[in-house]
């Protein structure tokens, strides 16, 4: 298959026309959250932007599946500050909304503020692998528009904790340069299949939700995701990855995750199958005596309209 030129087309007025490179791993018609989650955060950071400024956070609610079509972007401004600004943002597919974001856009930080760094740097950047799919996925859309290069030679299919590193082949928007941002945002969602740790073949285990903190803005086109996976009976799941790049981290993705049973085959259908018989009682009333029934009246017997 050929390779989309981008994942996204803008078609002017908030709108955008998406291409087959949205499509996630469990479907091609439904997106990977990781491009419109970036569509959003592209439409946050042109949304009256302030000089000095630059977004902190951003959480993704996922109502519903994003669907590979025209997308309508929205963002306003829920309160401005002069030092703080919360920005709410929303996706719309023919009129039903599809996925929801808020953002801090904060001042940043001042020259002099401590480069804080406790973690140890990732691992390198390994040398190029074979294309990487994992079981039962759709692999055609946003898997392939992406270039991965997992840690010590593991993979999606590699039990988690995981580390990948990845960059973008296409641009987000054509004719467009991709941001810090943006490039941050079409990678967070890929976290919890980078550290697989709950087995997502035979049962349900989806993400209703990213998000996204960045303490300084990635630099350059490969990131480095090392994932991790919490779970309890009785509770959920939470992905929790450390998001770095050459210099080492610079931010932090939770996703909340659904587990449930996986929901049952349809019944075949037998060519020769036949319904059982069903038996239909009539439900009758006694007829009440003649005495007792009200006589007909003729034409003439009729009251006068009032």
């Amino acid at each position: 298959m050929a390779p989309d030129e981008s994942f996204y087309r803008d078609a002017g007025d908030g709108r955008y026309e998406s291409t087959p490179a949205t499509a996630g791993p469990w479907s091609p018609e439904a997106q990977h959250a990781g491009p419109p989650s970036a569509l959003l955060g592209r439409a946050m950071e042109r949304h009256e932007p302030r000089e000095g400024f630059r977004v902190a956070r951003v959480t993704l609610e996922i109502p519903a599946p994003v669907p590979v079509g025209d997308l309508l972007v929205r963002v306003r401004t829920v309160r401005g500050g002069r030092r703080t600004e919360l920005l709410e943002g929303e996706i719309t597919a023919n009129g039903r909304p599809v996925m929801l974001a808020r953002a801090w856009r904060t001042a940043a930080a001042p020259p002099d503020t401590p480069a804080l760094r406790h973690d140890p740097p990732p691992p390198a950047l390994p040398e190029p692998q074979p294309e990487h799919g994992f079981k039962g996925a759709y692999t055609d859309g946003y898997v392939s528009a992406m270039e991965w290069r997992f840690a010590s030679g593991g993979g999606f299919d590699t039990p988690g904790p995981g580390t990948a590193w990845a960059r973008q082949r296409i641009p987000l928007v054509a004719g467009e340069e991709d941001t810090p941002l943006t490039r941050a945002l079409t990678l967070a969602d890929s976290n919890w299949a980078v550290g697989f740790e709950l087995d997502h073949v035979n049962g349900l285990v989806i993400n209703t939700d990213v998000t996204l903190a960045l303490h300084r803005d990635p630099v350059g086109e490969w990131l480095c995701l090392t994932s991790s996976t919490a779970a309890a009976p009785a509770g959920s799941g939470l992905a929790e990855g450390r998001l770095d790049d050459a210099s080492g981290n610079c931010g932090r993705i939770l996703q909340t995750l659904l587990i449930a049973p996986a929901d049952p085959p349809p019944r075949p259908h037998h060519p020769h199958h036949r319904p059982a018989r069903i038996t239909y009682h009539r439900l009758t009333c006694p007829r009440p005596p003649l005495h007792g029934r009200p006589r007909l009246r003729s034409s003439g017997d009729r009251a006068p309209l009032s």
